[in-house]
């Protein structure tokens, strides 16, 4: 048995565990053992959980496991979450840092007050995926999207049976169900390996590129995620998010 120190930190509703650890000293968890802590009934619960590692000049890194104990590549709000934990974990005073994660190199600058904060992620270069039938259209931003649109009445259900549908004919695919509003959108997301959540970062900038391609919205998109709006800035290829962070918690957890 061993106990783990965690934080737990949201972005507009996107909860996450985070465990700030030194560079080398990522191996502890498996798929098995973050499955169990994310779990929200008989665990410490959350839509992912992120193990930062910090430590000899080497700037930051990010391991980031669904809910399901599934890896993914990259979250818009976990990684606003992760730079935030590590400023409380460790002092670190600056508001621009570099992590390194699973879909390559992003810069964060955050700005902390207390227990909250907002944030921006360079997300990098959207590219086009082939889009399934019956999609606005697919897009990678670091992991895979299709973004679809959303019908007048939303049965979550039946929503997410279509979610499966899409996912799996993209190999494993979010699926964004929008609506244009008042020059915005409105989302909800369906995540691979976690289910319907209340925010997604990479699937806002999904969401934002579609729908501005399709001449629905500008270059900058306010996004209605169900926990809360993100922001969208999008110059050619390249995406920015901007977004909160929120303090939840310390906790302590033992492995068994």
């Amino acid at each position: 048995m061993a106990i783990r120190t965690l934080q737990k930190w949201h972005g507009a509703g996107n909860d996450f565990l985070v465990d700030v650890v030194e560079h080398g000293n990522e191996g502890f968890w498996t798929p098995e053992l973050a499955r169990e802590v994310l779990e929200r009934q008989r665990g410490v619960g959350g839509d992912g959980l992120l193990i930062a590692s910090v430590g000899s000049g080497r700037g930051v890194g990010m391991i980031l496991f669904n809910a399901d104990g599934s890896r993914a590549e990259m979250s818009g709000n976990g990684i606003r979450c992760l730079v935030a934990a590590v400023r409380r974990a460790t002092g670190l005073e600056e508001d621009e840092v570099r992590v390194t994660t699973d879909a390559g190199e992003r810069l964060v600058r955050l700005h902390l007050d207390g227990d909250d904060g907002f944030g921006s992620v360079e997300m990098g270069e959207v590219s086009v995926l082939q889009t399934p039938e019956g999609a606005l259209g697919a897009v990678r931003v670091g992991n895979p999207h299709v973004v679809v649109a959303a019908p007048d009445h939303l049965e979550l259900e039946s929503l997410a049976r279509r979610a499966e549908e899409f996912s799996s004919l993209v190999g494993g695919a979010n699926v964004e169900f929008i609506r244009e509003r008042e020059g915005g959108l409105d989302l909800v997301v369906h995540e691979r390996g976690v289910g319907w959540t209340l925010a997604c970062g990479t699937g806002s900038v999904a969401s934002a590129y579609v729908a501005h391609h399709l001449g629905w919205v500008g270059s900058k998109v306010v996004v209605r995620n169900p926990g809360g709006s993100l922001e969208v800035s999008l110059e050619g290829e390249r995406a920015r998010l901007a977004g909160p962070v929120s303090f939840v918690a310390n906790v302590e957890w033992l492995a068994r």
